[in-house]
């Protein structure tokens, strides 16, 4: 082969490089499309959720005491409606793509007879309550058994409830997920060290 051949061979090789790229970026596009997320959006910076946010849909029963201290069978309650986007979002940040949670068609004919929530979107809701505790909540363990699926669009509650004060601001939880009817979901048992939170 002549030295005078290499060029055309290295713009051949350019050209095809870019059209199996950019068919890539345009195949990744489409699905993430497909999971309802534009791969050219970004959330403005006015609608991303700041440590202080409460939304509408999301509702919080407690009972701690007035001056922030935990003691045993203090409680917190959250309860959201686990939504399709939500299951969506959770697919596109996890990679978790299991049918069971994005194809209605083909979770149909699972057991569950159709889609539900992915288990750790679900149990996410248990630190959602942690977040509302007293100071900086660090989690240090946590037990799980899931018990039943919990289907899309499902209202769905964590509820933590302070077992025991293990000493140096640390605590034992009973952790549970339930679903609109309170049945529970989600068991299990949580370890947490609360900081103060600096001010």
């Amino acid at each position: 082969m002549s030295s005078g051949s290499y060029p055309s061979i290295f713009r051949a090789w350019t050209r095809s490089s870019s059209l199996l790229f950019n068919s890539l970026i345009e195949a990744n596009r489409a699905a993430v499309a497909t999971f309802g997320v534009s791969a050219d959006q970004e959330t403005p910076t006015e609608e991303r959720i700041t440590p202080n946010a409460t939304l509408e849909e999301w509702n919080t029963k407690r009972s701690i005491r007035e001056d922030g201290t935990l003691s045993v069978d203090d409680s917190i309650q959250f309860s959201k409606t686990l939504s399709e986007m939500d299951v969506v979002r959770f697919a596109t940040a996890s990679g978790d793509t299991n049918p069971l949670h994005l194809d209605a068609e083909k979770a149909k004919e699972t057991r569950f007879e159709g889609q539900i929530v992915h288990g750790i979107l679900a149990s996410g809701l248990i630190s959602a309550a942690l977040a509302r505790l007293p100071g900086d909540v660090i989690y240090l363990s946590q037990d799980v058994e899931f018990l039943r699926p919990i289907p899309i669009g499902e209202y769905t509650s964590a509820y933590v409830e302070v077992a025991e004060n293990l000493g140096g601001n640390r605590y034992r939880l009973i952790t549970q997920v339930l679903t609109d009817d309170e049945q529970i979901a989600i068991d299990g048992e949580a370890t947490i060290l609360i900081d103060e939170s600096p001010n």
